[in-house]
């Protein structure tokens, strides 16, 4: 509960608790007037007034006076008839007098007026003691409905005396003896309150200002200078170029290298905005271009520039820097460092790699095609008969050829597009011709598992903007892999259909499918899922991706380990 809200609650009590003692006493007080005004209202003149006639009677009867006064105090006595049988008795007084004044010497009528005043003054003395009993009950009532009242209020009173005080004093007490020990450069001093009201907020803030003195405290600023030197030190002595930025894309710091591929000088870049510099300077633009696009991620990337006198080639990556700032929740970025990593010497080693997988493919083909010849003519009968046993041998070496021959064209074909010497013949071609012929390809293939290729092409296709050869050879390929992964006597869905502006060409089958940690790699260069048995190079597939981008189109595969592969293929229709 906050403290506001205590303090309003407990003086508000206070306040309605004295407001409830001042009502009663009030009340209690004007009960008692009223029986103690009663009292001398009613009783208090009948006595008066009788006690009155009794001195005129007396003079009346002495001294001959007249009965005027008498008379005058009987009026008022009349008047103020307040009990039981009083009535009666004044009544009785006034007749008598009439009597008297007919008779004045009649002594007996004087002893019945005497008796007459004083039974009225007798029922009225009994009135007044009757009623002072009544007001000292009233009296007594209202002293004990006041005393408990005023006792509730003052225990009321003592508990929130004794605790509100302390619920407000201890807190800063606690407060108090921390900001001494925060003063006497105890940073390690803690506040723990566990209650959500403001001493909860305060004792909050108090904790992060105390960490954040201790963090402040424990750094040494001649430790931190010498920590500055020795990571400038180790970034100068880096064999790769790297540049530093704050969160408000200003440059902070670039090594030497980044300073020799760039041709500046430390003090035309460090300080100056990014997009200052990148005005000026074309290798900075490139490098910084995604900063002041406000992109703070950016992938991987490889870029030629020329560094000790050749050409080099250099993997850009950008790592942004995030922080956890003391007693917050949120991450906070502070700026990002870019680093560029040097692989001149494995993108030669790459190249000559290339160079050398053509080469051997390119000089493989020429024999492979020679061995295929020589074993046709061994097949022909014309030169001579076989036993089972060489044509087991020929039809052994004829599928080795072919494998090999399947193999050579697939590495030429990887060659092509490393080097980027693919060359694409785009045209305006035929879908449904493009699958029947990878059909036909693959036919022989499929009959010898006793495989099943279900087609699903509609008449009237629209033709696609593709190279007729190479997406015959994707196609192919992938039918190809669709049977070598399905089970015998199973079945191969091959589909198309337009969609929009794009065309899908659709190979699914119901074999081993892919396993989930091996989906994103199947498209890469020589990879194979480990632990299959089942032949090649690894690179049908990656080729059949850089064919397919090639042509603006994309290859992407949908698997459900155990229940099989869908690979789709999306081209461009084409406009004309």
């Amino acid at each position: 509960m906050r403290i506001k809200t205590k303090l309003r609650l407990g003086l508000g009590l206070l306040f309605l608790l004295i407001i409830l003692l001042v009502a009663l006493a009030v009340r209690q007080v004007h009960v008692i007037a009223g029986d103690t005004e009663n009292i001398l209202v009613a009783n208090y003149n009948s006595l008066d007034y009788s006690r009155n006639m009794m001195k005129e009677l007396d003079k009346i009867e002495g001294e001959k006076q007249s009965f005027e006064n008498f008379n005058r105090f009987l009026q008022l006595q009349g008047k103020n008839i307040t009990e039981i049988g009083e009535k009666e008795l004044t009544q009785n007084l006034i007749e008598d007098v009439k009597a008297l004044q007919l008779k004045p010497e009649d002594g007996s009528i004087l002893l019945q007026i005497r008796k007459d005043l004083n039974d009225i003054m007798k029922i009225n003395m009994d009135a007044i003691q009757r009623k002072s009993i009544v007001a000292q009950n009233t009296t007594e009532s209202a002293i004990l409905w006041i005393s408990i009242t005023g006792l509730t209020c003052f225990l009321i009173a003592l508990i929130l005396l004794i605790n509100l005080p302390s619920d407000i004093a201890n807190p800063i007490k606690d407060l108090t003896e921390s900001i001494r020990q925060i003063a006497a450069k105890n940073y390690s001093q803690r506040v723990n309150f566990e209650t959500h009201d403001e001493f909860g907020n305060l004792a909050r803030s108090f904790n992060t200002m105390a960490e954040k003195l201790q963090e402040y405290s424990d750094s040494n600023l001649a430790r931190l200078m010498m920590e500055k030197k020795r990571v400038e030190t180790l970034i100068n002595n880096m064999q790769d170029p790297v540049i530093g930025l704050d969160d408000k894309n200003l440059i902070l710091f670039a090594n030497e290298e980044a300073l020799k591929i760039s041709g500046l000088k430390a003090e035309n870049i460090i300080g100056k905005s990014a997009s200052e510099v990148a005005i000026s300077n074309d290798l900075v633009r490139s490098l910084l271009q995604h900063l002041i696009d406000g992109n703070i991620e950016k992938p991987l990337e490889t870029m030629k520039i020329y560094a000790d006198n050749k050409e080099s080639y250099f993997e850009e990556q950008v790592v942004p820097i995030h922080i956890l700032p003391t007693g917050e929740e949120e991450k906070k970025h502070i700026g990002s460092f870019i680093i560029l990593r040097n692989v001149t010497a494995y993108k030669e080693l790459d190249f000559a790699k290339t160079n050398f997988i053509a080469m051997v493919s390119h000089e493989f083909k020429t024999p492979i095609a020679s061995m295929k010849m020589s074993l046709q003519l061994l097949e022909n009968s014309s030169i001579g008969n076989l036993n089972e046993e060489q044509k087991q041998l020929v039809s052994s070496i004829k599928d080795d050829a072919k494998r090999l021959l399947r193999t050579t064209g697939e590495l030429l074909n990887i060659t092509q597009v490393e080097t980027g010497k693919t060359q694409l013949k785009i045209d305006n071609c035929n879908p449904a011709e493009i699958i029947s012929d990878a059909v036909e390809a693959t036919k022989i293939l499929a009959e010898q598992k006793k495989i099943n290729l279900s087609l699903n092409i509609p008449e009237l296709l629209p033709e696609i903007k593709a190279d007729q050869e190479k997406t015959t050879w994707v196609v192919t390929n992938l039918i190809s892999n669709a049977i070598r992964y399905s089970y015998e006597n199973s079945s191969i869905f091959i589909g198309a259909e337009a969609k929009e502006n794009d065309l899908l060409i659709t190979v699914k089958d119901s074999g081993i499918g892919i396993s989930p940690q091996y989906k994103n790699k199947i498209f890469d260069k020589y990879f194979r899922i480990p632990g299959s048995e089942k032949e090649g190079t690894g690179l049908g597939l990656a080729i059949s991706k850089e064919f397919i981008e090639a042509q603006g189109g994309t290859i992407s595969v949908e698997s459900n380990f155990g229940f099989g592969s869908e690979f789709v293929i999306t081209l461009k229709i084409s406009n004309s």
